[in-house]
């Protein structure tokens, strides 16, 4: 994958993850704060926990900082893939989100 590639297909994950916080402050009580700064969101919760989200272009990874640890994501051609077997960016992202809101929170591309 070419730099620009990566650089594209972070920058539609990273929108995809903003939309999907505009639909879960739309359709749940979450009240999720979703930031952007460049190549970097940072959803803040109602109980004031983070997870920041953001690219690294020379590895041509995604990174994801939650309560639960830090994850590194290479996308496989299909999906966003854990670097360390922890399953699909989104999947995975919803399982962390739904941790620190206290409610079951789906997110996806």
């Amino acid at each position: 994958m070419t730099d620009l590639e990566f650089m594209d297909r972070a920058e539609r994950l990273l929108l995809a993850v903003e939309q999907a916080c505009d639909r879960i402050n739309d359709t749940t009580d979450a009240d999720l704060d979703a930031q952007r700064n460049g190549g970097v969101v940072t959803i803040t919760f109602a109980n004031r926990s983070q997870i920041v989200i953001n690219w690294q272009k020379p590895l041509h990874e995604v990174w994801m900082a939650a309560r639960a640890g830090g994850f590194h994501y290479r996308f496989d051609g299909a999906q966003w893939c854990d670097t360390k077997g922890a399953g699909e960016f989104f999947a995975h992202l919803g399982r962390c989100a739904s941790e620190q809101a206290g409610q079951a929170l789906q997110f996806s591309a």
